[in-house]
């Protein structure tokens, strides 16, 4: 599944318990988002969460956005089992 956001294309890679809801990520998606390899949109609370990583090669990586470590921040800094996904940058 691709999907085209601020004219950049994505393909979904992991869709965890269907949080996959395309609406909500084109709604909340900016153009900050433009430069990350991977986007990574959780659900707390009822609210979509996103967050920009990438790729260990690319030379703006750092510890904290790095896709290596994305198992690390969802076991860290999401709520306990909830629904994710993870789109990653079509070049």
């Amino acid at each position: 599944m691709s999907l085209e956001l601020n004219g950049k294309k994505y393909k979904l890679i992991k869709d965890y318990r269907n949080g996959y809801e395309e609406e909500q990520i084109k709604e909340k998606t900016t153009d900050y988002f433009i430069d990350f390899d991977y986007i990574l949109g959780d659900w707390a609370y009822g609210k979509l969460r996103l967050k920009g990583f990438y790729k260990n090669t690319n030379k703006k990586v750092k510890e904290m956005n790095n896709y290596d470590n994305i198992d690390k921040y969802i076991k860290e800094n999401c709520a306990f089992d909830c629904k994710y996904f993870i789109l990653e940058k079509i070049d």
